[in-house]
């Protein structure tokens, strides 16, 4: 067995296209907030620095709250071919159980977090899995960290795909401003549920996470709990059980930094045996069924437990009702912290 499993010389096409989109999405995060401010600044030290001066000014001061005012997402941007490439690589897959009216509003609570989120962005932030048609009359806008808005320029890529702030004050814009249909999609467990990403593992963190309850009672959006099988599936990563040395390190580290600093391998572009890139595993996603919310101004906490308790209820059915069509063992239980 070599050390190192390069690719075959000879690929279908398609395959080396499906292989480029997934490293444009990857590697775009990794280093696309650097690349970004790096040019800014780079333009600094030429006779185009008036074009830099330009764009902060208007970026920061001019159009410095649009990722918490529903964003400036493209649809051009979001139904490019790369995307179906993108797609076809895993393959993902975006799966209805039950229909939406795009008369109300709804907060998508993404399960779980993965690595890189690669099913909530390929469903929810573009048109690869045609989710306006699956879901018609319904306008998603994913919401990532908030860090991810501040670099020059990676800020308005980011936008063109219908993301948006996690903040209150864009969630509630969201979802009272902009008119019935138009959804947020949380990734509920957040940085800290990256540490859980190992292949063959369905851990979440949900037990203290109750802002998007209450973002819900306080807007009556309805809920929707989504599953995505496959996600924690995509890399490998070092061993680091809760208590461990190097868990406590990492959750320090994200405290301080928002980021999980995950240790993690995939595949390189070549060969399949390290890198940033991920395997070609499925990842099907799985949307429940909506649960109602009657609007609450100022939601008790005994209110906002109820909620908490019967949305993680439908996301525990959720995961029982489909393990199986997606390859998990039925022994195998959904675990929550």
């Amino acid at each position: 067995m070599p050390l190192v499993e390069f690719a075959p010389l000879r690929i279908p096409l398609h395959r080396r296209l499906e292989t480029a989109a997934v490293a444009l999405y990857y590697y775009s995060f990794f280093f696309g907030a650097l690349i970004g401010t790096l040019i800014i600044l780079g333009l600094f030290f030429t006779s185009y620095y008036p074009i830099a001066i330009l764009y902060l000014s208007w970026a920061y001061l001019i159009d410095g709250r649009t990722p918490d005012h529903g964003g400036r997402r493209s649809n051009f941007v979001r139904r490019l071919r790369v995307w179906k490439y993108f797609r076809d690589y895993f393959p993902i897959k975006l799966i209805k159980t039950e229909e939406l009216e795009p008369s109300k509003n709804y907060i998508f609570g993404y399960h779980p977090h993965g690595i890189l989120c690669s099913g909530a962005f390929c469903n929810f932030a573009t048109e690869a899995t045609d989710f306006s048609g699956i879901f018609p009359g319904i306008t998603p806008h994913l919401l990532p960290l908030m860090a991810l808005f501040k670099p020059p320029l990676f800020r308005d890529y980011i936008m063109s795909s219908g993301m948006c702030n996690v903040t209150r004050e864009s969630c509630e814009y969201i979802l009272t401003e902009k008119g019935p249909g138009n959804s947020v999609v949380i990734v509920v467990g957040g940085a800290e549920e990256a540490f859980d990403a190992h292949p063959g593992t369905y851990t979440l963190i949900l037990k203290p996470r109750k802002g998007f309850i209450k973002l819900a009672l306080r807007t009556g959006a309805s809920l929707v709990p989504v599953f995505a099988f496959g996600e924690n599936d995509l890399f490998n990563q070092v061993s680091n059980p809760r208590g461990s040395r190097l868990r406590d390190i990492q959750l320090k580290i994200q405290k301080k930094v928002a980021f999980a600093p995950v240790l993690f391998h995939g595949r390189g572009i070549f060969q399949y045996t390290f890198g940033l890139l991920p395997h070609r595993k499925p990842v099907n996603v799985v949307v429940g069924a909506p649960i109602p919310v009657t609007k609450v101004e100022k939601p008790t906490p005994e209110q906002l437990d109820d909620l908490h308790a019967t949305y993680t209820e439908k996301l525990k059915q959720l995961f029982e009702d489909n393990k199986a069509k997606y390859g998990v063992p039925e022994s195998t239980e959904l675990i929550i912290y």
